[in-house]
């Protein structure tokens, strides 16, 4: 049996405009932002840097905004499957200091070398058959910010030949 469709469509809720401010505690509910990450938002929706700066100084003194804690859970995601310059800079692009970025990075306790062999070894698992292939392995391990110094050394361990390197 069918059922029968209702005679009234239901009401559709209005949205309201929400403020600046209750709109940036929205996205921090969702996620770390860093300070100027969330003052770029802030003002593209019509505060005036003073006022986006007051806001930012609130949130930071309730400790609902921290450079720091953006900075350590950016570098914990990123860890397993970026260099570590890849994700400095990334964190020094979005605003974030320098020494906080390094301090975040120096807590993940990983290095580069055991990153780049265990996600080349989930990636690929195996040397590349030919040069083509080569240069895929190559390519995908330097678009996450590990040198070309360690990329090769992780494919001579793979039993890629010296003389096929270059």
């Amino acid at each position: 049996m069918r059922r029968e469709a209702a005679a009234e469509p239901l009401p559709v809720p209005q949205k309201t405009e929400k403020s600046p401010r209750e709109r940036a505690l929205r996205l921090l509910g969702r996620r770390e932002y860093a300070r100027a990450e969330l003052d770029q938002r802030l003002r593209a929706w019509g505060l005036s840097p003073q006022d986006a700066a007051a806001l930012l100084a609130e949130f930071e003194a309730a400790g609902y905004l921290s450079d720091a804690r953006y900075a350590a859970a950016t570098a914990r995601h990123r860890a397993t499957g970026f260099a570590k310059r890849r994700i400095l800079g990334e964190l020094r692009a979005r605003g974030v200091d320098a020494e906080v970025a390094q301090a975040a990075l120096t807590e993940t306790g990983t290095d580069d070398a055991t990153t780049a062999r265990a996600l080349w070894q989930r990636r690929f698992g195996q040397a590349p058959a030919n040069e083509k292939e080569k240069a895929r392995q190559v390519r995908f391990l330097q678009a996450r910010g590990f040198s070309p110094a360690l990329i090769f050394q992780i494919l001579r361990e793979a039993g890629v030949k010296a003389d096929e390197e270059g």
